[in-house]
C-alpha cells in the first residue's frame, strides 16, 4: 500500500519502446515479450534506457533526507579491522584482513601462528576504483606458491595467476576463461587442477557483460611454468554439455576426486583417479596424449544423492551424504568394494548435519543446524561416537580451518549482535576449550541495546516457519515501527544469523525492526525442506513469506505501510512475486539482482543450472508452474482487481548491475519497464503514486567482490529510499 506522500508528485517515467509483435507460443499459450530488446546489454537503445533510469533514480534519491547521514554512519561503523580464520600450509599461516575501509580484503601470510604478518597479495593495488577482486586462492602443499583467481567488476569469470610466496614474484602462468572452479594442488606442488569453459569463438568478447549460455565445462591440470594451451585435459563430457566438473585432491595426496554436477540440484557423481596415472602422463611428452581425458574410475555414477569426501585411509573413504538421509549422514566405503557402504554417523531425527572436518588424525569436528541454530561437536572418526560438545552462542559457525594432520582448529563465529570471533581449539585436549584467537570490535556499537528473538509462524498450509526478529530491547509493539523483512527460500541455502552494520543502523537510527524468515526452499531443515519450496511447490515460498509478514502486522511489530521486504537473486524473485500477489501488504520492496523472467532464464549464461529448482518453460507442465508466479508476467493493476482505487503497488527499487553475468540485468530491466508501463505510463491519472525505480550499478556483478565504497553507497541508497517511503525519521 505504501505512503501516499512518498513522493511530492507522480514520477515522469522515461518512455520505453514496446515491441508488441514479439509473441512466443508456449504449448499453445501465447505470451508477449515487448521488452526483449533489453536482453542485449550492448545495444544503444538498452544503454539509453539504463541511463534514463539512472537519472530518474538519482532524482528520487536526492530527496531522501537520511541518505547522507546513512552513508556517513556506514563509513564510521565499517572503519574497524576485520579478519578471516587463518589456514595453514607447511609452516605458514594465511588469512584475509581489512583495516576498515579498504576497498578489498588483503591476503596476509605469517611464519607460524604467532609470527609477524606480512602482506602477500593486495588486490587494492590492481585497480584504482577497487573493482578488481581476489575471488579465490589456493596455496601449494609446500607453502611456496599461491594460485589465485582475479575477477573484474564482479564478474563470475576469473583469471588465475600464480605467485611465489618467498619473494612475491609472479610466475608466467595465466589461465583464462575460468568459471565455477576450485584450485586443487597436487602434493608435489608442481601444478593444480582447475575447471574452465572453452574460449568463445566470437573475438573481442568482454567477459562479464556477455549473455552467451555457459556450456561444456572442462577439467584441466596445469603444470607450473607452462602455457595454458599445454594443460592436460582431465575430463569433459560433450554429450552432456550442461554438466559441471570440479576436482579435489585427497589429504594424503594419493587420489584426485572428480565431482560431477548438473544444475544446482543437491546431487552429484563421484569419480576417482590414482594420481600416479597423472604423473605417468606428465612424463609422456606426446602432446596428443594431453587431449585425451584421464581414465577416472566411477565410484558413484548416478545422480541419486549428494556425496562429499571427508577423509580417507588409503582406499577407505568417509563421505558426507544425503543418500536416503535428507538431513545428511556420514557413510563409509572401500574403493575395493564400491557396493558395500556402512553408515558411521546416522541421520539425526531433527537436526541437519551441515559439515564434518577430519582433525587430529582420528577425530571429527561436526557442525549441525538445529532450528536454524548451530551446534558444534567432536566425534570419533572411526565410529562416529560423540566425544565432546563445544559451547557456542546462537549464531553462525563459518570458515572452519583445520586438517586431519593438525590438532588445532580455527572456527569463525558471527551473530546478529556479534561482529565476529575467531576461536582456536585444541582438538586433542582432554576437555577442548574454545579460546578466543581474534575478536572483531565495531566502534560505538553496544550489543546490550538490542535483543534477538526467534518465533515460529504458521504458514498457509499449517507448516511452522522459523523467523528471527532483531530490535531494540523492550520495544513497544504498537504498529509504529518500520520493519525490514528479508528472505531467500531456494537452492538449499540456509539463512543463519550474521552481523550487518547497515542493519544495525536501521535498528538504532530508524528505530526499525529487522527480521529474517527461514521459509521453505532453503536448507534449514534438510533436503525435504528444500524440495518443499522448489519446482511445482515454489508457491510455498511465497505463502510462507506472506504469512510471516501478516504475523508481524498482527502482533503489532509494524503495519503494511511501514513494512519493507528485501531479497537478492532467488530472494529478488521472492520479493517481486510477493509484491505481485499481495501489493496491499507492503509499503516498500527492495529486490536485488532477481530472477524475474521465469520463462527465459535458462537461455543465458548459467541460467540452465537453475532448472533443478525452478523447472523449465520448454516442458509443458513446468511452464504452467512458472507462468503462475513469474514476476514479469504477473504485473496487474491492483485497483482494477479489487475495485479499490486507493490500492496500489508499494514503492519499489529494483537493483541490478551491468556486469552481473549470473542473473542477467535484463531480468530487472524488463520488469522495471513493465511495472512502469502497466501501473503508470499506459494510462492517464494512474492511482500509482508510489515510485518504481531501478538502481543499476556500474562495474559490478551479482554481489561478490564489490568494493567497500560501492557497498556503502548502495546501502545508503536503498535504505534511505526505504526510510522515506515508510516515513521513518532519522534518530541521532
Amino acid at each position: 500500500m505504501g505512503s501516499l506522500s512518498a513522493v511530492d508528485k507522480p514520477l515522469a517515467y522515461p518512455k520505453a519502446r514496446r515491441a508488441d509483435s514479439i509473441v512466443d507460443n508456449y504449448h499453445g499459450v501465447f505470451v508477449s515479450d515487448p521488452y526483449r530488446w533489453l536482453e542485449d546489454p550492448d545495444s544503444e537503445e538498452t544503454k539509453e534506457f539504463v541511463e534514463n533510469q539512472r537519472k530518474l533514480t538519482e532524482s528520487v534519491l536526492e530527496t531522501c533526507d537520511s541518505r547522507a547521514k546513512f552513508r556517513e554512519r556506514m563509513k564510521e561503523l565499517l572503519d574497524h579491522p576485520r579478519y578471516t580464520p587463518p589456514f595453514q600450509r607447511a609452516q605458514n599461516f594465511f588469512y584475509f584482513h581489512n583495516t576498515g575501509l579498504q576497498q578489498q580484503d588483503v591476503l596476509y601470510v605469517q611464519d607460524g601462528v604467532a609470527g609477524k604478518p606480512e602482506v602477500l597479495l593486495d588486490p587494492n593495488e590492481l585497480s584504482e576504483d577497487g573493482t578488481v577482486s581476489l575471488k579465490t586462492c589456493s596455496v601449494s602443499e609446500d607453502g611456496k606458491y599461491v594460485a589465485y583467481g582475479l575477477s573484474k567488476s564482479g564478474s563470475d569469470w576469473i583469471t588465475i595467476n600464480v605467485m611465489r610466496i618467498n619473494d612475491r614474484g609472479l610466475q608466467p602462468d595465466t589461465l583464462s576463461w575460468v568459471k565455477f572452479s576450485t584450485i586443487a594442488w597436487t602434493h608435489d606442488s608442481n601444478g593444480f587442477f582447475y575447471s574452465r569453459y572453452p574460449a568463445p569463438i566470437q573475438e573481442g568478447l568482454a567477459a562479464g557483460t556477455e549473455t552467451n549460455v555457459n556450456l561444456n565445462h572442462e577439467l584441466y591440470y596445469h603444470l607450473l611454468g607452462t602455457d595454458q594451451s599445454e594443460d592436460i585435459l582431465c575430463w569433459r563430457d560433450p554429450e552432456n554439455p550442461k554438466f559441471m566438473f570440479n576436482a579435489s585432491v585427497t589429504e594424503d595426496g594419493k587420489y584426485v576426486l572428480l565431482y560431477i554436477e548438473v544444475g544446482c540440484e543437491v546431487k552429484n557423481k563421484v569419480y576417482y583417479l590414482d594420481l600416479s596415472v597423472l604423473y605417468e602422463r606428465l612424463v609422456d611428452d606426446c602432446n596428443c596424449n594431453r587431449r585425451e581425458p584421464l581414465p577416472f574410475r566411477k565410484l558413484i555414477d548416478d545422480f541419486d544423492a549428494s556425496y562429499h569426501a571427508i577423509a580417507n585411509d588409503d582406499t577407505l573413504f568417509t563421505f558426507l551424504s544425503n543418500k536416503d538421509a535428507p538431513r545428511y549422514k556420514l557413510t563409509r566405503v572401500d574403493l575395493k568394494e564400491p557396493d558395500a557402504w556402512t553408515d558411521i554417523l546416522p541421520e539425526s531425527e531433527k537436526d541437519v548435519l551441515v559439515s564434518a572436518h577430519a582433525v587430529a588424525y582420528n577425530r571429527l569436528l561436526v557442525r549441525y543446524l538445529s532450528d536454524v541454530k548451530y551446534v558444534l561437536q567432536i566425534r570419533d572418526l572411526q565410529t562416529g561416537a560423540s566425544l565432546h560438545h563445544l559451547p557456542i552462542d546462537v549464531g553462525t559457525v563459518y570458515g572452519i580451518s583445520t586438517r586431519r594432520r593438525y590438532s588445532m582448529a580455527f572456527i569463525g563465529f558471527t551473530s546478529f549482535l556479534t561482529p565476529g570471533i575467531i576461536y582456536q581449539c585444541n582438538m586433542i585436549s582432554e576437555v577442548p576449550e574454545m579460546k578466543i584467537f581474534r575478536e572483531i570490535y565495531v566502534p560505538k556499537f553496544d550489543r546490550e541495546e538490542f535483543q534477538v528473538d526467534q518465533v515460529f509462524v504458521c504458514s498457509k498450509d499449517g507448516t511452522m516457519i522459523p523467523m528471527f526478529v532483531v530490535a531494540r530491547k523492550n520495544i513497544v509493539l504498537d504498529r509504529s515501527h518500520a520493519c525490514l523483512l528479508y528472505g531467500y527460500g531456494g537452492f538449499n541455502v540456509s539463512l543463519t544469523p550474521s552481523f550487518s552494520v547497515s542493519r544495525i543502523i536501521l535498528l538504532k537510527h530508524l528505530d526499525a525492526v529487522f527480521c529474517i524468515a527461514n521459509i521453505r526452499g532453503g536448507g534449514e531443515y534438510g533436503e525435504e525442506w528444500h524440495k518443499a519450496g522448489s519446482l511445482g511447490k515454489k508457491q510455498n515460498c511465497f505463502d510462507d513469506f506472506i504469512s510471516v509478514a501478516e504475523f508481524l502486522i498482527c502482533k503489532g511489530y509494524t503495519q503494511p505501510r511501514k513494512l519493507c521486504i528485501e531479497g537478492g537473486s532467488n530472494g529478488g524473485l521472492l520479493v517481486a512475486a510477493c509484491v505481485n500477489q499481495r501489493p496491499d501488504l507492503f509499503g516498500c520492496a527492495l529486490a536485488h539482482v532477481g530472477v524475474m523472467d521465469m520463462l527465459r532464464f535458462h537461455k543465458f549464461t548459467i541460467g540452465h543450472a537453475w532448472v533443478s529448482d525452478f523447472g523449465c518453460s520448454e516442458k509443458e507442465e513446468e511452464f504452467h508452474w512458472l507462468i503462475k508466479y513469474s514476476p514479469l508476467h504477473n504485473v496487474r493493476r491492483p485497483w482494477e482487481m479489487s475495485l479499490d482505487w486507493s490500492l496500489q503497488y508499494p514503492a519499489i527499487m529494483l537493483l541490478t548491475a551491468d556486469h552481473d553475468d549470473r542473473v542477467m540485468p535484463s531480468h530487472s530491466l524488463k520488469l522495471l519497464a513493465t511495472l512502469q508501463y502497466v501501473l503508470s505510463t499506459s494510462m492517464k491519472n494512474s492511482p500509482q503514486s508510489n515510485p518504481i525505480i531501478g538502481r543499476i550499478e556500474h562495474k559490478a556483478g551479482h554481489g561478490c567482490g564489490r568494493p567497500t565504497q560501492k557497498l556503502i553507497d548502495e546501502a545508503a541508497d536503498r535504505y534511505s529510499f526505504m526510510a522515506r517511503m515508510l516515513n521513518a525519521s532519522w534518530l541521532d
